[in-house]
């Protein structure tokens, strides 16, 4: 290898080089035979450059001849290392499309560094392979230039999260990957120890009690790319193990973090994709969020909120909408007789611009849509050229058809969908999921490399599990609840709003945080409200509130996840797309065929028996 090991990269040769002997080494991208003058496009990470053969000159040394018999046996994928001379393209042969395109090398040796079999798919820029064939051989999947330019795009951001990070004083500290098993919401993977049988370590869902300790440590500023673990159903933007960007600070409060995490971004999207974010961003209350676009993960690329349909409700004369309203009065009342704050019923519409040529068979498609979200159905109506409206429920509106045109801001040609629920979270719910669906449908988000972040703030601290009659946290225990709650919290935990936020961008979820709780009375309150007595929160999370008896510090953090963020970036759906080895939709690693069997001698060390399923 040594004396073919490459001099420089397929990417770095311009004009200005004409006259190099050069070594490059890669793959064979193309290979083109133009009666003895081959034309090979030969790849590596950093680019693609043409390399000619010309097997018609007579050459006494024969090696002419070698370079020809060479040449027929290349194909695809070939691994090669090529020795030449760099030479300007003719004037009508550059490739403007390739950063290489005004040279070639004219070959003089051709080694064969090892050949490859017949592929399973093409490896080209973006392949259309399917994804259970592409996961099966991600190595080959990984060469392609499109993940190239992912998995490339996530060492960037990677970097540039450290290197702002860094830049504002904050220490990149490791938490233990082996921990104790403690309730985050999914379902641990535990770790079964050979040395204590019967004992089991945890992967971490998060670092969340480790960085919490950490600032009783008195660290100040942590953040660490942490992998965490889940073991719970997977989905395009989900992975059983993913990254975060977790982050601790001390002595702040929301509005701190919130800028950080502003700033670190900025910093991020500037050194990655030369995009100037806003230095600060758009703020929406929970409440807010589920009211006006039914979902606290709003896609704010386009407009088209929700809009209250209940002032219209009584001059009409649609039952359905009357009755959800009074049953959603009932329900309230009788909820607030139990200390259960609920919202009552809601009626809910949403004005699609220029659909009214939906038909029938499109319109059932999105309630069916919104029946997946709990609604029972979906009312609708049309605004003619008119100005009247027409078709679904309109005939229960006439009277007030001008009213409810004007209300709600519709125009001729515009399609009204409306969802009623005696649970004005239900309406709100399943109508934003409408909204959204439709905003992927039409394409309403699809406006070029535009990025629209959204701080959603003021959640509730818990909500209420009707079958098991009980509170609990709404996101984790460990969450300050705003200072004037305090007082309220146990005859009122309906009410309590967190300090609590998350961050959006573009409909996803990106960070998520809070400012924590450092006071052991107080979170011992929490424990009590959500169920857990003193005795079982000492035996879970002892170990964290008996640090909270010696000093600590206010604190707060968020953990934006990597993946996603990349994902977002990258303009993809799917995180699989910039994970190099991830798992399918079933948690399964196709390349490597994992999870596998344990062989019994394994087995026996950690004492663990398989128990077989009944086949009946």
């Amino acid at each position: 290898m040594e004396a073919m090991k490459r001099t420089i990269d397929c990417g770095c040769l311009r004009k200005a080089d004409a006259g190099r002997t050069v070594i490059l080494n890669g793959w064979v991208n193309r290979k083109r035979d133009h009666g003895g003058i081959f034309f090979i496009n030969m790849r590596d990470r950093y680019g693609i450059t043409q390399v000619t053969v010309d097997t018609t000159t007579v050459d006494t040394t024969g090696n002419q001849a070698g370079l020809a018999d060479i040449c027929a046996e290349l194909h695809n994928e070939f691994c090669i290392a090529v020795e030449g001379t760099v030479r300007p393209r003719p004037d009508d042969m550059v490739n403007p499309a390739m950063a290489t395109g005004e040279i070639e090398v004219l070959a003089s040796k051709i080694t064969i560094l090892n050949r490859c079999e017949t592929l399973p798919f093409q490896v080209d820029e973006e392949t259309n392979a399917g994804e259970d064939l592409r996961l099966k051989y991600r190595y080959l999947d990984l060469r392609s230039a499109a993940m190239q330019n992912r998995i490339r795009l996530r060492s960037q951001v990677t970097f540039a999260v450290r290197e702002w990070m860094t830049a504002n004083d904050f220490y990149e500290i490791e938490t233990p990957t082996f921990i104790r098993s403690t309730p985050e919401g999914a379902r641990d993977y535990l770790v079964p120890s050979r040395l204590y049988p019967g004992k089991f370590y945890a992967l971490p869902q998060s670092p969340q009690l480790y960085k919490q300790l950490l600032m009783v440590s008195g660290f100040d500023k942590y953040f660490q790319i942490a992998r965490c673990y889940r073991d719970e159903d997977a989905r395009g933007d989900r992975q059983p193990e993913f990254t975060q960007i977790d982050i601790e600070m001390s002595f702040v409060g929301r509005d701190d973090v919130l800028a950080m995490t502003e700033g670190m971004l900025a910093h991020v999207f500037k050194k990655t994709l030369g995009v100037d974010l806003p230095p600060h961003f758009r703020r929406l209350t929970h409440e807010e969020a589920m009211e006006r676009y039914g979902t606290d993960k709003p896609d704010l690329r386009f407009d088209m909120p929700l809009q209250d349909f209940a002032p219209y409700v009584e001059a009409g004369g649609f039952q359905a909408f009357k009755d959800a309203l009074a049953q959603g009065e009932t329900e309230r009342q009788q909820a607030a007789a139990k200390h259960i704050t609920v919202t009552g019923g809601g009626v809910k519409a949403l004005v699609v611009k220029g659909r009214a040529d939906y038909s029938r068979k499109q319109i059932e498609e999105l309630e069916a849509h919104a029946k997946i979200y709990k609604a029972r159905g979906m009312a609708w109506m049309k605004v003619t050229v008119d100005g009247v409206l027409e078709g679904g429920v309109a005939k229960f509106f006439t009277e007030n058809a001008g009213q409810i045109i004007s209300g709600l801001g519709a125009a001729p040609g515009d399609l009204i969908l409306i969802v009623a629920d005696s649970r004005r979270s239900v309406a709100n719910t399943a109508l934003g999921a409408v909204r959204s669906k439709l905003g992927k449908d039409l394409g309403l988000g699809d406006t070029g490399n535009r990025f629209e972040f959204v701080w959603i703030i003021d959640f509730p601290l818990f909500e209420f599990n009707e079958e098991e009659n009980r509170w609990e946290a709404a996101h984790h225990l460990f969450s300050w609840p705003q200072e004037k709650y305090h007082a309220t919290l146990e005859s009122d935990p309906g009410a309590v709003k967190g300090d609590l936020y998350d961050l959006v961008l573009n409909g996803y979820e990106l960070a998520s945080g809070s400012i924590r709780i450092h006071d052991p009375v107080l979170q011992q309150r929490i424990f009590s409200i959500a169920g857990f007595d003193s005795a079982e929160a000492e035996k879970r999370f002892g170990f964290l509130t008996g640090a909270f008896r010696y000093g600590a510090p206010p604190h707060g953090g968020i953990a934006p996840g990597l993946d996603r963020l990349v994902m977002l970036m990258a303009a993809q759906t799917s995180i699989k797309e910039v994970i190099a080895f991830p798992k399918n939709s079933f948690a399964e690693g196709l390349m490597d065929d994992s999870p596998g069997e344990i062989d019994q001698k394994q087995l026996d060390e950690l004492r663990i028996t398989i128990r077989k399923e009944n086949k009946t």
